[in-house]
């Protein structure tokens, strides 16, 4: 690292502590620290949200499915496009849960089941949350320790110590006060002015990686592969292990089952000023994301020239050097990419991308601090406590909750020895809860006839398939017939089945989901002003998702994705059915997918850059405002009563 990398770095961290300090003052109440008062817009929403997308541990996790399986899943995505727009458009799941105004998930829990089934379903995601949360921080610190040229171990009274240690426990610091300070309030803004700043310099490392590698190395690199297990065609990964066509379809099922299951980001899935909020939130993270996946991609395949070229060969001695010298072979794998990009980046270069690194990790790690420590008190306390807390008291426990959390990760992450990928490992401890807890979910929000009974068999069944599943799978290893992400897929079905025959069975009326969704006489009056209404009633529209509230602007952001997504669709289907009768060349592959999969999205990081800059700088000014004339109600803690929130219409 060069002087000029460390003023880099140096500056963006004094800002965000500023930033922490000012917002502290807007947290009131209870739902301020939880949800931001229930008060963000679609472009906060989704530049907030999509930063903790680039934290260490995720360039890490992508850094290492690229190494193992190229471009060549990616050609399939596009064949289920449809579905996942219109899911996206029709705000699938999202929508429904915002207008329930449940705080958390498990509050929606108690409000469509019970209150023991809220605290049960409560402490089993937060355990599944500990225990995923648990190798994010150290596999960060020690991408962040190669990758910062860090000496690996040092001298302290005597004792060898890990470097990723000590560095762990800084970020946790860091990043606990950040959370601490104004909970989501201070996440979301910080978070949205990381987000800006990233896509910013994104683009410039961007401009030195195309400046450093030319598409004749990076494809001569791509096309070097033995049969079976190409990087560019599809059509030749039957001898991928690991990330297969099955890891494609079992992906794809979980992008329509395990939707707001999973409780990293649950924040965000109330903070929403309005459910259509909430909805264009996701819709803008769609366009944003076709941009933010570029830089990963692109460090990743240049890393892999760098280490596979000719032209290299010298330089990737130095790396194979330095990667030999760790004991681990998973984490030998595991940092091999990261250790690359740090010989490969010239100075200035360095420093960028190390701001983006940290930015994800003060994003993402705070988003799960945020997370578990609020699921804690939000639906195990909470929910057995006769009397209310106070708001003060409430938000003292929910921070000392949170900084619990940071503890636990700290030990887990001097304890814990990695034999997975981190994919694998964030599929199968998230399928513990998500298993079972998806047909909840999405039962509670649609299906009238869903029932406690119907939701109890559901979550036991799944949870319990999957973690025999997971055992089985360390008493035999390789021996055992199904990986991480196959295991959680199979005990998913078995819920769904579960939850519909035991909801039959036991089903003795229809539940009030009027009341559910605050519709009609139970509508909430302070979320009327709001609302947005189209001029012109939507006919056509409806076909892929959308309704009343979609004005003429949101309907060409959603249409306009739908029909790029159309078009990819098209031009998949029109590709497998070319290669089936004639197929294309290994070279063409490697063109296509270096166009596909680099090229088209350093154009869409272009375009975001300005788009979301200025969309989140003015959802921003506009946050505060509303903040300001923010009405606090004491009683939206998370209380429920009588299967309804507290303080609203019974």
């Amino acid at each position: 690292m060069h002087f000029l990398d460390w003023l880099l770095i140096s500056l963006p961290l004094i800002g965000l502590l500023f930033v922490a300090y000012y917002t502290n003052k807007y947290v009131r109440g209870v739902a301020d620290f939880l949800s931001g008062g229930r008060l963000a817009g679609r472009y906060l929403l989704a530049v907030a949200k999509g930063e903790q997308g680039v934290g260490a541990v995720v360039f890490v996790a992508m850094f290492e499915a690229i190494a193992q399986s190229g471009f060549a899943l990616g050609w399939w995505g596009p064949l289920f496009g449809p579905l996942f727009l219109i899911i996206g458009i029709s705000g699938w799941v999202i929508y429904r849960f915002r207008e329930t105004r449940a705080l958390t998930l498990a509050q929606f829990f108690e409000i469509r089941y019970s209150k023991s089934f809220r605290v049960f379903a409560g402490f089993l995601g937060f355990g599944a949350g500990l225990v995923n949360y648990g190798i994010i921080p150290v596999v960060g610190s020690r991408a962040l320790t190669y990758f910062l040229g860090l000496p690996q171990t040092f001298s302290l009274f005597g004792w060898q110590v890990h470097t990723y240690i000590p560095l762990m426990a800084l970020l946790l610091a860091l990043t606990l006060a950040l959370t601490l300070s104004g909970g989501l309030i201070t996440l979301m803004v910080t978070n949205c002015i990381e987000g800006m700043l990233s896509q910013v310099l994104f683009l410039v490392i961007i401009a030195a990686l195309l400046v450093m590698f030319s598409w004749d190395q990076i494809s001569q690199v791509l096309v070097n592969r033995p049969p079976g297990q190409s990087f560019v065609n599809p059509f030749d990964v039957m001898g991928l292990k690991d990330f297969n066509i099955w890891y494609v379809l079992i992906g794809l099922w979980g992008g329509i089952y395990r939707t707001i299951a999973w409780q990293n980001q649950s924040a965000y899935n109330t903070a929403a000023v309005t459910a259509h909020e909430s909805r264009m939130g996701g819709i803008m993270s769609g366009w944003r994301g076709m941009g933010n996946g570029a830089v990963i991609t692109l460090l990743a395949v240049c890393a892999m020239t760098y280490l596979g070229h000719a032209d290299f060969a010298h330089q990737a001695a130095a790396v194979r050097t330095e990667v030999a010298k760790i004991a681990q072979p998973q984490i030998q794998e595991q940092m091999t990419i990261p250790i690359a990009v740090e010989h490969m980046l010239p100075a200035g270069i360095k420093g960028a991308l190390c701001i983006v690194l940290l930015m994800g990790v003060f994003g993402g790690d705070g988003n799960h601090l945020h997370s578990w420590g609020s699921l804690f008190i939000q639906d195990v306390l909470v929910p057995l406590r006769k009397k209310p807390f106070t708001p003060k008291q409430h938000i003292r426990l929910l921070r000392w909750s949170m900084a619990g959390v940071a503890f636990f990760a700290f030990l887990f992450g001097c304890l814990f020895r990695q034999t997975e990928y981190v994919v694998m490992w964030f599929m199968v401890t998230e399928a513990l809860f998500v298993g079972g807890a998806g047909v909840a979910i999405i039962g509670g929000l649609y299906w009238k006839k869903g029932t406690t009974a119907g939701a109890w068999a559901g979550l036991l069944s799944g949870s319990s398939l999957i973690t025999s599943g997971i055992i089985a799978r360390q008493i035999w290893g390789d021996g055992f017939p199904l990986n991480g992400a196959q295991i959680g897929f199979f005990g998913s079905i078995s819920a769904c089945l579960i939850y519909a025959v035991v909801s039959l069975l036991t089903c003795r009326g229809d539940f009030n989901m009027e009341r559910l969704l605050h519709r009609g006489i139970y509508a909430v009056e302070s979320e009327k002003k709001f609302q947005t209404k189209s001029k012109k009633k939507v006919i056509w529209g409806k076909l892929i998702g959308m309704d009343d509230n979609f004005t003429f602007g949101d309907k060409l952001l959603a249409g306009g994705l739908f029909g790029w997504g159309m078009l990819w669709t098209l031009i998949t289907v029109v590709g497998t059915v070319w290669n089936i009768f004639a197929p294309w060349s290994t070279q063409t592959w490697a063109n296509y997918q270096i166009i596909t999969g680099m090229g088209i999205p350093i154009i869409f990081a272009l375009v975001t850059a300005v788009w979301f800059t200025w969309g989140g700088i003015r959802d921003m000014r506009e946050f505060f405002r509303r903040l300001k004339e923010e009405r606090v109600d004491e009683r939206d803690d998370g209380t429920v009563v009588n299967h309804h929130n507290l303080g609203e219409k019974a």
